[in-house]
């Protein structure tokens, strides 16, 4: 592939902050690591894993399964973290140290649309 240096997403560990969006409230916050087309992350009580694929004009977009590891405690709400995994689509833009992406979660039979700013946190080779 011969694709010009602003095409190509850094491969890197990132934090991600998320924002339901469509009148919806909630926000939950995670690391995820962008390498080689694979996606892999977490937080307190989920993980993710899945792919991604680099367009033109520095955007990106891919897919994810989201599934909990660890059962909330208390009030804790996990934004998707039922028992059941979480299918999410995803696409975005990206510097060389940031990107900005939106998703849809298909929850049971709700779709929820979020936001989510990512912030570069370290390479990965």
């Amino acid at each position: 592939m011969a694709a010009g240096l602003r095409d190509v997403m850094k491969n890197g560990l990132y934090s991600i902050h998320v924002t339901l969006l469509d009148g919806r409230v909630g926000k939950g916050s995670g690391v995820i690591l962008f390498r080689d087309g694979k996606i892999l992350g977490g937080d307190a009580y989920l993980y993710y894993t899945g792919s991604y694929t680099v367009k033109d004009n520095n955007t990106f977009k891919g897919e994810m399964l989201v599934q909990r590891h660890t059962s909330p405690r208390g009030d804790d709400n996990p934004l998707f973290g039922g028992p059941a995994p979480v299918g999410i689509g995803v696409s975005g833009t990206h510097t060389d140290t940031r990107a900005e992406m939106t998703g849809t979660a298909l929850v049971g039979k709700a779709s929820l649309i979020f936001g989510a700013t990512l912030h570069k946190l370290a390479d990965v080779d």
